[in-house]
Parts: C-alpha cells; structure tokens; sequence
C-alpha cells in the first residue's frame, strides 16, 4: 500500500477506515488552544543523549506546524542539552517513568493532536502532515512499525506486531500513537503505575473510538532486541502479553524493561 493510505479495516473489530472511524462528540471539533499549532509532540526522556539527535533531526524534517515537549524524568546526560537546542522544544522535569512523563508533556500541550513519540523512533517523513489531515471524525491512530536492523527476525516481529495492532486497535509506544488532545483528557491519560501504560491506555481507548493506522512507518532503534538477542526479546514479550492476559502481576523490573543506550 502507497504511504499515507489509511489501511481498509480488517475483518475484525480492530482498525478503523479512514471514511468509517468512529464519532466521538466529545472530540469532534477543534480543541487547539489559541495560538498553538495543530500538533504537539510528546518525547518521554532518560538518558537519551545517543538516540534524541536523530529522532529530533526527522522532526526537524516536517513542514506542518508543530510543537515538542521533551519530558525529562532525570537524565545525567546531554539529553537536555540536546533537547533544548531544538527550535521552540519546552524541555520539562516531570516524575521519572513512561506514563507520568508523558502525562506531564500532555499538560504543556496546546495541539489539537498530541503525538507520543519514543526517543529512539524516527518518523516517517511527511508524518505530521498525514496526521493534520486527518477528518474531524478521527480522533485516535498510529503508524506501521518497523525496526532499524537488518535482521529478518526483527522484520518478522515487526509484522507481528503490526498485524496485532490491526486486530485488535491497540497500539504500542513505538508505533507512534496520536490521539486528540480531548479524548485523551476525558481518558484520564496514561494510567500510572503499570508496567504496560501504553498497552492498557490503548485497551480504554479502543472502547471509545476506532483509530486508524496510517500506512507509513516509524523506524525503532533495533539495540534491545539485538542486545538481548531477537528470539529471547519476543520470547519475553510473550511472557508479558501472556501475563497481562491472564490479570497476573507485570513488574517493570522484568529483564525486557531494562533501559538499553
């Protein structure tokens, strides 16, 4: 499929069309605040000093305005340097983890549209533009995932994953999710003190509103995987989908939340 396609639902109840997503009243006109472009970008960061330059340089990258929030939750590094030095970014302390950084960047946000995006995932180009473009009846998306390496087993866990987000309308981090900055309020935000925030966000989502996927792919840094090694990683990932399944306890100590730079 062309890039910036909305894909066609698949047989399941997962992924909206384009003409069919559903309404939401509460999000369904604009909610930018005065002034402030149509998209505001949310960057969770930890010591992200090797990573944060190229995400920022593809961002640099897009012509539809935008603004960047980069929520530092404590970084020793350049992070904040690197982060500052962005035209405009709002580089803000917020509570160490995912979720309460990202919650923290949403409460700076004026965009009609907040978009998270990991430190280590670069966007495709045009992204922000798609996105903008978007009709008034879609209020929450992502896009294709794919990995920075070579190896075909990152590419076969990129398909799974993607082919997962299609059934189910769940979408992880690193795939870029977007969501109206309103139905992202009246959903509480991320939820705080999990393991899996963006797992369990995109569950409630998905009982409000059918997202879209936008057929263009952000590319993850491939390190974990390729640390840890591709089976192990999707091994543990199972364990974890397994366990969140079952109502079991899922700790952020587990080996696959290690922070990896």
């Amino acid at each position: 499929m062309s890039s910036g396609r909305v894909v066609p639902a698949p047989a399941s109840p997962g992924i909206a069309q384009r003409d069919s997503a559903a309404h939401c009243p509460a999000t369904s006109s604009p909610t930018s605040l005065s002034g402030s472009p149509p998209v505001s970008v949310v960057i969770p960061v930890l010591d992200e000093a090797r990573a944060l330059p190229s995400t920022l340089e593809r961002l640099a990258g897009e012509a539809t305005p935008h603004e960047l929030i980069v929520a530092d939750g404590g970084s020793t590094d350049r992070t904040r340097e690197i982060a500052a030095g962005y035209p405009g970014a709002q580089v803000i302390d917020a509570p160490r983890g995912r979720a309460p950084q990202m919650n923290a960047g949403a409460r700076a946000a004026g965009g009609e549209w907040l978009l998270f995006l990991h430190a280590d995932t670069l966007l495709a180009p045009g992204a922000l533009a798609l996105i903008a473009a978007l009709a008034q009846d879609v209020v929450a998306g992502g896009f294709v995932h794919r990995f920075s390496g070579a190896d075909w087993r990152l590419s076969l866990v990129s398909a799974l994953h993607n082919w997962r987000c299609r059934r189910t309308g769940v979408f992880y981090g690193d795939q870029a999710p977007f969501v109206r900055r309103a139905l992202f309020a009246r959903l509480g935000g991320y939820p705080e003190g999990v393991a899996m925030e963006d797992k369990a966000f995109g569950e409630r989502l998905v009982d409000l509103a059918r997202p879209v996927i936008l057929e263009a792919s952000v590319i993850t840094d491939s390190r974990k995987f390729e640390r840890h090694g591709v089976w192990r990683s999707l091994a543990r990932c199972c364990v974890l989908l397994g366990r969140d399944a079952l109502r079991l306890p899922v700790s952020r100590a587990h080996p696959f939340f290690e922070n990896v730079r």
